[in-house]
């Protein structure tokens, strides 16, 4: 009975890899929206911590920011182009944010992380991914 039990966990446990999907990151198989499309998906309150591209440009090395868009184009191993209604940056996300999620140009996205000002042109190195 116990050798039974055995083999049916240790199936069980390799079989769970079979359902992860194949490659995360951006799939680059949907366009993006224009800009003036945009739409943050919020509703409620204006939150006063709201940032966008145009804005965190402006910030410090180092600073903390908060962004709603899209990732609209893979540009390097680990960079991309993420665009909102104000304008575009690139940001680097390691495969590891993703968490084995697919994301697509027209889906929104939310990203966190540090601005390095130091890179030229700026970017965000990001911490903290959701898809919206």
């Amino acid at each position: 009975m116990k050798k039974i039990l055995l083999a049916a966990s240790v199936a069980a446990l390799f079989s769970m890899t079979a359902f992860a999907e194949d490659s995360p990151g951006l799939q680059a198989d949907k366009a993006p929206p224009p800009p003036h499309k945009i739409t943050d998906g919020y509703r409620g309150i204006e939150d006063a911590r709201s940032m966008n591209v145009k804005q965190a440009k402006t910030m410090h090395d180092g600073a903390t920011v908060s962004l709603r868009g899209n990732l609209v184009q893979k540009k390097g191993e680990d960079v991309y182009t993420f665009r909102d209604k104000s304008g575009e940056m690139d940001v680097m996300i390691p495969m590891a944010i993703f968490d084995g999620k697919k994301v697509s140009p027209d889906e929104l996205v939310g990203i966190s992380g540090s601005l390095d000002t130091k890179q030229n042109p700026p970017r965000v190195k990001v911490t903290h991914f959701q898809k919206q």
